[in-house]
């Protein structure tokens, strides 16, 4: 179950926090019940704030030849959208349980705004967060580093995105990068895309606490999504 919230927003979202390390059965456990309640409109929609242990998730897309180290952390298949994804101590994970058939059934629109709300928390802090085509998730060009072969700017990504429906119901949701051992993503090719690295808040020399990233997810929330919610039928 989820903790009681901390914080409820303008449209009726309830904000929850969990503190330590969340094991990931009991996450997944937590978010379907929720998510059922929603879908029955027993409960309000939710963002759920937490940490997990080391270990790897499996998208619907995860190809087995991306799990490079599979004996070094534990393996879950997620059902959720994407490849392999890391998440441990460190890292901001946001499971995101909101009504997308109230906020224009447009699957695509929504991870737009995920990605937007990544993207003005990070420029919190003066960081400029980017998307590409055909890739998921948010990037930081590496302007400090030499261009890459194909005379590109070097790209990091700082934050993965993946979600899932059930009965219009989002679950699963993103992770952002504060300052985890990157290291442990060595074991996968994150998110399948080969010849990218991956970066953290602290990595790239801002001192950024879990506590003011969390400050900041609120604050530029209602902006991404406020405006898509249509009113209870």
């Amino acid at each position: 179950m989820l903790e009681s919230p901390f914080a409820t927003d303008q449209d009726g979202v309830e904000w929850h926090h969990s503190a330590g390390l969340t094991p990931w059965p009991e996450a997944v456990a937590a978010m379907e019940a929720r998510v059922a309640r929603i879908a029955a409109g027993q409960a309000a929609e939710a963002i759920w704030l937490l940490e997990h242990p080391p270990l790897y998730t499996a998208g619907t897309s995860a190809d087995p030849a991306d799990l490079l180290d599979p004996d070094r952390f534990e393996v879950h298949e997620a059902r959720r959208g994407g490849q392999y994804t890391y998440h441990g101590p460190g890292q901001r994970v946001v499971y995101v349980m909101l009504d997308v058939g109230r906020r224009g059934r447009d699957v695509r629109l929504f991870v737009r705004r995920l990605e937007t709300w990544v993207i003005a928390t990070l420029a919190e802090f003066n960081l400029r967060g980017e998307v590409r085509p055909g890739r998921v998730g948010v990037w930081i060009a590496r302007d400090d580093r030499a261009l890459a072969a194909d005379g590109t700017p070097q790209e990091d990504k700082i934050a993965a995105i993946g979600i899932r429906l059930r009965k219009w119901i989002s679950f699963h949701g993103l992770s952002i990068n504060v300052e985890p051992d990157l290291e442990h993503f060595s074991g996968i090719v994150p998110c399948g895309l080969a010849g990218h690295g991956v970066t953290s808040l602290v990595d790239l020399g801002l001192p950024v606490t879990m506590q003011d990233l969390d400050a900041a997810l609120q604050r530029t929330f209602s902006a991404a999504f406020h405006d898509t919610v249509a009113p209870p039928s």
